[in-house]
């Protein structure tokens, strides 16, 4: 083998090694960037847990308030209804 050719194989075998250098390089760049987006989920994903949270915690207390509200209302009618039978029953 020639000095010559030598040369061009090594030339070769540099810009394999470069291409090659340059792939990992965007593939490395790509894994960060994947990473820095799954980071960025996982940071919505707790922000959205403390949210739903926040939102069942006030959806117990609009039932409790609710269920509150439904009994005074059937005690309410009931007084009502107490209220009208007596008035209907006294004579006029």
């Amino acid at each position: 083998m020639t000095l010559a050719e030598a040369l061009k194989r090594l030339e070769a075998a540099i810009g394999t090694l470069e291409a090659a250098a340059t792939r990992r390089l965007e593939a490395e760049r790509g894994r960060a960037d994947l990473e820095t987006e799954l980071a960025l989920m996982q940071d919505d994903r707790a922000r959205l847990a403390v949210e739903l949270d926040g939102t069942l915690a006030r959806l117990n207390n609009l039932q409790a308030v609710t269920e509150d509200v439904d009994r005074r209302l059937a005690q309410a009618t009931g007084v009502v209804g107490a209220l009208i039978a007596e008035a209907r029953a006294e004579p006029r």
